[in-house]
């Protein structure tokens, strides 16, 4: 494969969409964009500054002087805000409840649209999120539109969440991945949809080989 192609993944989350871009990303040694990092990352930094979330001004402000970039083998492995690693720290479930409310603001979208495009600039590019194949990268050469049911998508956060030390709910990931799939459906701004001509995969029942393997097979032919 000599062009480099921008291969664009959206889903809600737990549909699995981070880990299959990731993977997809390393088995054509392209540059893998964490889209829901960043925005998690300016979600932490508002959340350890004591910013208010329905300060728009300040979010922004924030947002706008924040350094933010992925290190590890171009793939993402390690997420750097303001030079401190803070790869775990993005993934609290803190962190989840608030981050809906910072992606939907204009001001803060807009900068982190820019700078995802920055990112992907040049190279062979797999990036995933809730707007890639319809906002940040519109013309990607593929899309897709990972998709898993509730419980499928709760159980499995549940599993990550419990596996890095948390003591969590099932019953409540469940509750607040319903609230924040809506929120993200919802938004009046680059809302989760299904990007016109992107591939629909379920995942519900499919293991992570499976659907890596579904994704290459469209992306060769």
């Amino acid at each position: 494969m000599n062009k480099k192609l921008v291969i664009a993944i959206d889903g809600p989350s737990g549909s699995g969409k981070s880990t299959i871009a990731r993977l997809v990303a390393q088995k054509l040694n392209y540059t893998y964009i964490d889209t829901g990092a960043i925005y998690r990352a300016i979600t932490y930094k508002a959340m350890q500054d004591g910013v208010n979330f329905e300060d728009e001004a300040a979010l922004v402000r924030l947002a706008n002087g924040a350094r933010i970039w992925f290190r590890g083998d171009r793939r993402g492995s390690n997420v750097y805000l303001d030079g401190k690693d803070v790869s775990e720290k993005i993934r609290t479930p803190e962190v989840t409840r608030n981050v809906s409310y910072l992606a939907a603001l204009s001001g803060v979208r807009e900068l982190m649209t820019n700078l995802q495009r920055e990112m992907g600039r040049n190279s062979g590019v797999v990036a995933e999120g809730r707007d890639i194949g319809t906002v940040v990268f519109p013309d990607a050469d593929y899309k897709f539109y990972l998709d898993a049911s509730l419980e499928e998508r709760a159980q499995r956060r549940y599993e990550e969440l419990v596996a890095k030390g948390h003591k969590v709910v099932l019953g409540e990931i469940a509750d607040e991945m319903h609230l924040r799939n809506s929120l993200d459906r919802g938004r009046k701004i680059a809302p989760l949809k299904i990007a016109q001509g992107a591939t629909i995969i379920d995942t519900t029942m499919m293991s992570i080989k499976e659907v890596v393997k579904a994704v290459l097979e469209n992306v060769s032919r």
